[in-house]
């Protein structure tokens, strides 16, 4: 009897733990908060729980993702839900749990972990188990609870862990030690002096890598699946303007148009869902990203700028009103993510049956919306792969607008109206369903991202709630994100900014400052950005061999302090990095920050030469650096007519490599504190004057906005090629 008097009080104990809530309740984090009701006994990263390994002498299983990650929600049903799962765990481990998107630090460093011991894809959910001292000796993603198709599960994977944790404790702490070195390796830049210069021609093996992997029939770089990845377009254009070369244009209009008529763009409420799990864009992982919004609105901004042609600038601004209308908080700043699941099914608040639009639209209209999206009776895509109920469509085109209008006979601006009036009618409707979670912490880097796209934005349509926007987020994060001495803070939210920032905080957020100083001409965001550059080179420059490392000096010490280069998902800080020194240089007039672009892109010169289409945006800031680049000052009245005329006209063009500073009226206006070169530019004549300088070299000042053109438009060949 009192063995099952103690299997019971057992089973009581364990149903009550069911219901009391874990360390992660405190947190800030969405991703954390999810996991709070966890019967698995979850500890946030620090030191108590370290401190409980190292005294239970058990390993940590670190487990980081995101709150937006559909796999994260699987796993966590599937395994940390589960009563079973969740006393191997706490009976063998000590479990973390992060989120990446508030410490990319420690993500990074194990994503690299993964990377080394994985020989399949890596991502998230990412399952670490390491040491007390971190020292990892195993990595894993989704993990389900029993094994199936040849992936372990957790039932099968934590027995294991612990009997070699228990048997073979030498072997597992000099594995650790083996990949602790081998991340160390990967993750720091050579020791023997610094690189070599790159070259021109950099620019064009990176471009001719990019060309064999464009797929000419559907757009896009590669198979399947298929990642926007904004800075690609962002180089192409640059290379396009220095060479001539029709088919870098080529590459980016195709790949944008067919990115916009996909399934991948939500023609409903607007901006993009996070990728194509198929080669023609059609399929998406339907979560929404904030960085991807503001990277891709950048590159529809270029296009249009470039080409000239509307559908660019309309995506763009459609992009921007879902960031104004969604995910913009009260307090200026923009919230990070919506979730690709809705009632627990990916996708379903996006998708249709032809019954819902026939119901909300009648007949006519719907045969309008049907014929155009290309929806089908019985479903347009595969439910087994979606969990979607039967019917279901994604609204996508297969043609343009201009096309799908001849069939109809009527003109575009007559079909665009109609769809119009279609679309608001299905927004409507579709408000009314239950949203996707989103993730309203408010992160410093992201935001920045989406500063600088709508300071872009705002010049090039000329659009004021575009400004009002940008100085609105960065204004709360002067006030909200920076701590009492001045630093940048890396997360907001439910009132409280904590965790330190890391260099896409600093590089991206200047990045955006500096946008909207060229956007307003308002002296404060200038002298910020050039504050926090003089911050960023103090806590993150690598004195001995150049770049700048993710981490402060001061930061929380981990196995590896890394530097990041590589373009992925977003670009790296010091791609951003490099190519804000630049302007820094060309605004400042001072070499200091030309010396330390050149040695930025030295120290990654390695790196970088390997595969150069890995680090678009590098190359993006090397083709600055290579120019011909531009210093252009606009010197009048601010509210004179030819000071405006002057600004819309360079606004408007493509006219990447430059940087545009304003000196209004006087002997010293505020700009000459900054660039003091200015000082002798003002006003010829009584009237608004540009002075227009090329590669160092200054040519005579102009009153007339097509010569200030002609001066810009220079050649496409670089002088130092």
């Amino acid at each position: 009897m009192l063995f099952f008097a103690c299997v019971a009080s057992a089973q009581e104990s364990r149903a009550e733990n069911m219901h009391k809530q874990n360390r992660l309740k405190d947190e800030k984090s969405p991703y954390l908060l999810q996991h709070a009701d966890n019967p698995v006994d979850w500890y946030p990263w620090g030191e108590e729980a370290f401190e409980k390994a190292a005294r239970e002498d058990k390993p940590i299983l670190l487990s980081i993702g995101y709150s937006t990650c559909h796999w994260c929600h699987v796993m966590e049903h599937e395994s940390f839900e589960d009563p079973e799962v969740a006393d191997m765990m706490n009976d063998a481990f000590v479990s973390i749990k992060v989120d990446r998107e508030e410490r990319p630090d420690i993500d990074n460093i194990y994503m690299t972990v993964c990377q080394i011991l994985s020989k399949g894809g890596c991502g998230w959910p990412l399952n670490i188990v390491m040491t007390p001292d971190k020292k990892p000796f195993f990595a894993a993603t989704y993990i389900p609870k029993e094994t199936r198709f040849g992936r372990i599960g957790m039932v099968e994977l934590v027995p294991k862990i612990n009997e070699v944790w228990e048997n073979q404790r030498d072997e597992v702490l000099k594995s650790a030690d083996t990949i602790t070195a081998a991340v160390k390796q990967a993750s720091g830049l050579p020791e023997n002096g610094e690189g070599k210069d790159l070259s021109a021609g950099t620019l064009t093996v990176g471009y001719n890598q990019l060309l064999g992997r464009y797929d000419e029939t559907n757009g896009g770089f590669g198979t399947a699946p298929k990642f926007p990845t904004p800075h690609n377009h962002l180089f192409l254009l640059r290379y396009w303007k220095r060479t001539g070369d029709e088919q870098a244009l080529e590459m980016v209009e195709k790949t944008l148009s067919e990115m916009r008529m996909g399934g991948m763009y939500d023609h409903v409420g607007f901006g993009f869902h996070r990728y194509s799990t198929d080669p023609v864009w059609f399929l998406p992982h339907f979560e929404k990203m904030l960085y991807d919004q503001a990277m891709l609105a950048m590159a529809y901004i270029e296009a249009y700028q470039a080409t000239g042609k509307h559908e660019y600038e309309n995506t763009a601004r459609e992009i921007f009103t879902y960031i104004l209308r969604d995910m913009t908080a009260p307090e200026g700043g923009f919230y990070s993510a919506e979730d690709a699941d809705s009632e627990g099914v990916e996708g379903k608040f996006y998708v249709w049956t032809e019954e819902e639009i026939k119901e909300v639209l009648g007949e006519e209209q719907a045969e309008l919306i049907i014929r155009t999206f290309n929806t089908a009776r019985e479903g347009n895509f595969n439910e087994e792969a979606t969990g979607e109920r039967t019917g279901s469509n994604i609204l996508h085109l297969k043609k343009p607008l201009s096309e799908i209008a001849a069939s109809f006979k009527i003109s575009e601006d007559e079909l665009s109206e109609k769809l119009e009036n279609a679309r608001i009618k299905l927004f409507e409707v579709r408000e009314k369903r239950i949203h996707p979670h989103k993730d309203d912490k408010i992160l410093t880097d992201w935001n920045g991202l989406m500063i600088a796209a709508l300071s872009k934005g705002a010049g090039a349509f000329k659009n004021p709630r575009y400004t009002e926007a940008a100085k609105r987020a960065a204004d709360f994060i002067l006030k909200d994100l920076r701590d009492s001495n001045g630093r940048l803070l890396h997360r907001y939210r439910d009132g409280e900014a904590g965790i330190s920032a890391n260099v896409d905080d600093y590089a991206f957020f200047m990045w955006g400052l500096l946008e909207l100083y060229e956007n307003t001409f308002d002296i404060k965001y200038l002298s910020t950005a050039l504050e926090l550059q003089e911050q960023m080179t103090k806590l993150f420059w690598d004195d001995e061999h150049g770049g700048f490392y993710f981490t402060s000096k001061d930061a929380e010490q981990l196995i590896v302090r890394q530097k990041e280069i590589y373009d992925g998902a977003i670009p790296s800080g010091n791609s951003v990095a490099m190519l804000n020194l630049l302007k820094i240089a060309r605004i400042t007039g001072e070499p200091v920050y030309d010396q330390m672009a050149s040695q930025l892109g030295r120290a990654f010169s390695s790196n970088v030469e390997q595969a150069p289409m890995a680090y678009t945006q590098l190359l993006s800031a090397l083709d600055f650096g290579f120019g011909p680049s531009y210093e252009v000052v606009i010197a009048g009245a601010a509210d004179g007519a030819g000071t405006e005329e002057m600004l819309d006209a360079l606004r408007r063009q493509y006219i990447p490599n430059k940087v545009t500073l304003y000196r209004g009226p006087g002997d010293e206006p505020e700009i000459t504190s900054v660039a003091g070169f200015t000082k002798s530019q003002s006003p010829i004549g009584g009237k608004t004057t540009a002075y227009v300088c090329r590669n160092h070299i200054c040519n005579l000042p102009t009153n007339d906005v097509s010569k200030m053109l002609g001066l810009l438009s220079g050649n496409k060949d670089s002088e130092s090629d």
